[in-house]
């Protein structure tokens, strides 16, 4: 990536972390029924994923061929099992988040730091991949950093929900940071394709789980016309713009 792109990640990146730190000022989204912009913001994660990312790793089933070598042989194939993977180790944390609740005030603080430390990777990783994807040209970013601002924001308030003023007092603080950390590692370091394939293919399924968490559960009375409508939208600008 060239130094003024590297630059350009790193506004984003600034501002991926503004959305944690400044998200709740807007407090309308927060209330019940769910926010149709936070269902269009769902939708629009969810077509980057499935119109983007998912089609970029069938392309790079080729590649991984001939680098993933004979320990990593099962990706030759089978690269969406990550993404799998990515969306069991989601579900599997928030199942039980949701049980330690019920539990005593020490389960309770232990789930938050959990959940704020899985949250933290995962936000590694996506600054990590602001700098590191299989394109690098500046509608490749934008469109990344536009998807992942309004990921965040749901993220955001799903972590809000379930955690409230700690998550407000440390845990947004923690996950701005992290996306920060993440550009400045994706600056510094390079790993080879195959494990940008696995990045990507894991965060595509942690991102389809963490959407779809938000916008299924029937008390959240979700609103399927924007969610569609943020869906369709960003799929056809990904669908037209080269």
């Amino acid at each position: 990536m060239s130094p003024v792109l590297v630059a350009l990640a790193l506004l984003f990146a600034g501002g991926l972390a503004a959305v944690h730190l400044f998200v709740s000022k807007l407090r309308s989204l927060g209330v019940g029924p769910r926010s149709r912009w936070l269902s269009l913001a769902g939708g629009v994660a969810v077509a980057y994923v499935f119109v983007h990312l998912m089609p970029k790793l069938a392309a790079e089933q080729e590649r991984l061929q001939g680098a993933v070598g004979e320990d990593f042989g099962f990706l030759e194939y089978h690269v969406y099992l990550v993404s799998l993977v990515g969306l069991m180790v989601f579900y599997g944390l928030e199942r039980w988040i949701l049980l330690s609740r019920k539990g005593s005030a020490r389960a309770r603080a232990g789930a938050f730091w959990l959940h704020v430390a899985s949250f933290g990777a995962y936000n590694v990783l996506i600054g990590y991949l602001l700098i590191h994807r299989d394109e690098t040209g500046l509608p490749d970013l934008l469109f990344y950093a536009v998807a992942m601002a309004l990921h965040f924001a749901v993220n955001d308030f799903g972590l809000r929900r379930h955690h409230g003023r700690l998550y407000d007092r440390f845990g947004r603080w923690v996950l701005a940071a992290a996306v920060l950390a993440g550009w400045a590692v994706g600056a510094s370091v390079e790993i080879s394709d195959a494990w940008i394939a696995v990045l990507i293919a894991f965060l595509g399924g942690a991102v389809i789980f963490n959407v779809l968490k938000e916008e299924l559960p029937e008390e959240r009375e979700s609103r399927f016309g924007p969610f569609l409508a943020g869906a369709g939208f960003y799929a056809a600008l990904l669908l037209l713009v080269p």
